[in-house]
């Protein structure tokens, strides 16, 4: 039966959840050199308009209808362009909200997975080339993966593995996309030689603030429900972020002797990436050890792996979604109970039960597999077809120029930093 209160609910978390791109756009722009910032915004805000149209199309069908063959992979498109999901009545994933009220919840996480992606590619790679890439990149990742962890019949959640709100569709796909895609466009000009900086730390916590806000509606509205489910998952997201976050600022003042905003912001987003899979499963308690233990083990990629094997991922959107999302999924696999959320058959490793925590793994291990093959195929594919890259010279232009004739500030004639 329709619940107002529950649809008044998932309609605001809804609206949350899409906010959250722009603010990723704010916080992914404030942390590229100046001469890219409108590259880095409209690689952004393209995702909002071609995810919602893909997602309408074919999408929500692919990932949400009825399973094709048994197989758990892709839905049919018995659900193309809506047919059949009501504004009015309930679909088969929620028996409170309409199902178009679901497909559009849905869809905003769908928007804001692939500009988590770009994210990797930043400052060098063609527009036009992007483009198509997040294009078959939905179709060939976004959409079987969403089918398999959340799908009616999907192949993952038949193992037992469990993913509240997106640590396999959303972070481990975009992560390790991310690094995939990075390593086969290859370094920026002078990478390893010159210095990246961020050109503007308050554009980073505007944005950081933005999906810090987003978040609660992130994992809380997975709920489906204005219920007990959602205040457990909003109160885990908040206790994680917060632990994370103070984490980052204790390895910063012991490695380097001080701490900064942008570490901070950094610490609290790798804890609400943790914590996203597991927020509908775990107590309060297992929230803090979560978010506390993420930060480290990212600092650590970012900084010590990246390094060492020297693949170029500009925004670290491998070292804070791949390696959040794959922690996360892992520590759900440790601290879920079945007590909190029932979809959950077994409690986790610390609770006494084997199961849940060997599913996760497997969970993991397919999400990281599946994207890194089907990116490496998009990529290497659309090298073989098109120019993926800007010139030399268009890339120490910078990319607002060179793609697209705009500044974000005109009267700017310094050097660029």
């Amino acid at each position: 039966m329709i619940n107002s209160g529950d649809v008044a609910f998932v309609l605001i978390g809804s609206m949350l959840v899409f906010f959250m791109t722009p603010g990723l756009g704010l916080f992914y722009g404030g942390m590229v050199r100046r001469k890219n910032v409108i590259n880095t915004l409209m690689s952004v805000l393209f995702c909002c308009g071609l995810a919602t149209v893909m997602w309408f199309a074919i999408g929500y069908s692919i990932s949400f209808g009825e399973d094709v063959g048994g197989l758990g992979v892709v839905g049919n498109l018995s659900n193309a362009f809506f047919s059949g999901v009501s504004a009015t009545e309930a679909g088969p994933y929620a028996a409170n909200i309409p199902g178009a009220l679901f497909a559009i919840f849905q869809l905003m996480f769908c928007i804001i997975t692939p500009a988590i992606l770009v994210g990797a590619l930043e400052g060098r790679m063609k527009f036009s080339a992007m483009f198509i890439f997040i294009a078959f990149w939905l179709l060939l990742v976004y959409y079987p993966l969403a089918h398999m962890v959340w799908g009616l019949g999907g192949f993952i959640a038949g193992l037992g593995a469990v993913d509240f709100a997106g640590g396999n569709v959303i972070h481990i796909s975009s992560g390790v996309s991310g690094l995939i895609a990075c390593i086969i466009l290859g370094k920026r000009k002078g990478y390893g030689i010159l210095a990246y900086h961020p050109h503007n730390i308050p554009m980073v916590f505007t944005g950081g603030a933005i999906l810090w806000v987003g978040w609660f509606a992130f994992n809380g509205a997975s709920a489906l429900a204005a219920n007990g489910l959602a205040v457990q998952a909003m109160g885990n997201t908040m206790i994680a972020s917060a632990a994370a976050m103070l984490s980052w600022m204790l390895m910063e003042s012991i490695l380097y002797k001080k701490v900064t905003v942008l570490g901070a912001v950094t610490g609290a987003i790798i804890g609400l990436v943790a914590i996203t899979p597991g927020s509908g499963y775990v107590p309060f308690g297992a929230a803090l050890v979560i978010g506390a233990l993420v930060s480290p083990i990212c600092l650590f990629f970012m900084t010590k792996i990246k390094q060492k094997f020297g693949y170029d991922d500009s925004l670290d959107a491998f070292g804070c979604h791949g390696i959040g999302g794959i922690w996360g999924g892992i520590a759900t696999g440790l601290f879920a109970q079945s007590a909190i959320n029932p979809i959950a058959q077994w409690d986790g490793l610390f609770f006494g039960a084997t199961e849940l925590f060997v599913a996760q793994l497997m969970a993991v291990g397919i999400s990281v597999i599946y994207s890194a093959a089907m990116t490496a195929i998009i990529m290497l594919v659309l090298k073989k077809v098109m120019t993926i890259r800007v010139s030399p010279e268009a890339e120490a232009l910078g990319l607002d120029i060179s793609e697209h004739s705009e500044q974000g500030y005109p009267a700017f004639s310094g050097i660029d930093q």
